[in-house]
């Protein structure tokens, strides 16, 4: 597949996401899709976004940087949020957060097999610890 129908798959997806609309996530992600080098499945992958956004109500995945060749996609998202109890195991409890996700996605038939994804959680505890 062309680098640039990747690439708008890619942000059909992440307007999918945003949206949260589910029914149709299984048209960009595929039901065999691997997280982090883990078997999750399209159900687990739905389940873990939705898990996600009820946890933060304010999440919007804001794409930054884009990079695409014919199979993978690289991307740095934004975010600016206000989680709910906890988040990757740290206490932010309702206070407005803002760090990056730089990740990697790989496409096999037209959809998203493989996510990897690495979260910067050091910006997120420099603001929990400075406030």
């Amino acid at each position: 597949m062309p680098a640039e129908r990747v690439a708008d798959l890619y942000r059909a997806y992440i307007d999918c996401l945003n949206s949260q609309d589910w029914e149709n996530l299984g048209i960009y992600v595929g039901q065999d899709v691997r997280y982090n080098g883990v078997l999750v499945g399209l159900d687990g992958y739905r389940q873990a976004r939705e898990a996600e956004f009820r946890a933060i109500p304010d999440l919007r995945f804001d794409v930054q940087i884009l990079v695409a060749d014919d199979t993978m996609v690289a991307s740095r998202l934004n975010f600016d949020i206000s989680p709910q109890g906890t988040f990757l195991g740290l206490p932010v409890n309702g206070r407005r957060i803002s760090f990056s996700e730089n990740v990697f996605y790989e496409f096999a038939e037209g959809k998203i097999a493989s996510v990897w994804s690495i979260v910067d959680k050091a910006a997120i505890e420099a603001q929990l610890s400075a406030a």
